[in-house]
């Protein structure tokens, strides 16, 4: 409702302009107009006042006569030229209006979509907060009431607050990263070996493919790009990550890069019950968790994440999916 009053009287304001422009036109070219007909029936007056000189006889009720016509036909002249304006304005009016309405509305459609993009996104952060905070005081709240609480069981809640306090710890950090990389268009950038940069965030990542006993295989050639070392591992970290808690145990996840085109392709495929063709188009949004089966334990913003440092580094992302499992696919362009 708020967007369409919006709309209206921004239309308004578009529209008063317009027509303050067409009325000061109109007044300019009715004055301009009058005076240039009111001109030309002066020297004709003149040319008949100069007749009985050339030896043309005119009575001065024939003059009056001819006076009469050209006040007549002025008069005329100038109502007609009124009716014109007047249909012009009228035409402006409602052409104007359709066209404000249009431009109205194309203006404030990307400020409408941030605004609602901003509301989902504080809507979908108070959820994610709230929801380890509402655990974690339910937990204490209960065992608080359990007069029979032993050490044993306050080790459980402790773990167990711990658990909740290292979900809060990592949306804080993915919400840190996902504001760093918005609104940037360029970083620093050096030379950076990306084959390095897949060995280092495996390694980071290798401890929970061995307790999910996700085994890794590697097709790695030499691809240098421009860009920022640090983004770039985690990048890597995003999507090896990804791909371990969305696989089966006893999987395999296939790692492969190359250099193709100029571009350095770097590819993630994981063998799990892989994603809706529905969902696929939303799977980069922030807070967007396609179902169940990719919802295990994740705050949503990884892959969106993915999504901003790829394109600071002037990159594409995409996924292919299917029921034996997703591919992710990096492209950067390689140094020069």
């Amino acid at each position: 409702m708020e967007f369409k009053s919006a709309i209206w009287k921004l239309t308004g304001f578009y529209v008063v302009i317009a027509m303050a422009i067409s009325i000061i036109f109109s007044l300019v070219l009715y004055q301009f107009s009058a005076r240039e007909l009111n001109t030309a029936l002066s020297r004709q007056n003149r040319q008949i006042q100069r007749m009985p000189i050339m030896g043309v006889q005119i009575g001065p009720e024939r003059f009056r006569v001819f006076e009469n016509t050209r006040l007549e036909q002025l008069e005329a002249s100038s109502n007609r030229l009124k009716l014109d304006l007047l249909g012009f304005n009228i035409l402006i009016l409602f052409l104007s209006g359709g066209a404000s309405y249009f431009l109205a509305k194309r203006t404030l459609h990307p400020i409408a979509e941030m605004v609602d993009k901003q509301n989902r996104f504080t809507a979908d952060a108070s959820h994610e907060l709230r929801t380890p905070l509402t655990a974690m005081k339910t937990e204490i709240e209960v065992s608080l009431r359990d007069k029979q609480l032993n050490l044993e069981d306050a080790k459980k809640l402790l773990g167990s607050n711990l658990e909740e306090i290292s979900k809060l710890e990592s949306l804080s950090n993915n919400l840190l990263s996902l504001a760093q990389y918005q609104g940037i268009k360029e970083i620093p950038k050096v030379e950076v070996d990306f084959k390095a940069v897949v060995e280092e965030s495996y390694e980071k990542v290798k401890a929970l493919a061995k307790n999910r006993d996700i085994s890794f295989t590697f097709d790695l050639g030499g691809a240098k790009v421009m860009g920022d070392r640090q983004s770039l591992t985690q990048l890597s970290v995003i999507l090896l990550d990804n791909a371990i808690k969305y696989s089966p145990k006893k999987s395999k996840v296939s790692v492969s890069l190359a250099e193709e085109h100029g571009h350095a392709v770097f590819k993630v495929a994981d063998q799990g019950a892989g994603i809706k063709q529905s969902d696929l188009p939303h799977i980069f949004s922030r807070f967007y968790r396609a179902d169940i089966s990719r919802s295990k334990g994740g705050t949503g913003l990884g892959l969106s994440i993915a999504k901003q440092i790829t394109g600071v580094h002037r990159g594409t992302i995409h996924a292919d999916s299917n029921k034996n499992g997703s591919v992710f696919t990096v492209k950067l362009p390689v140094s020069k």
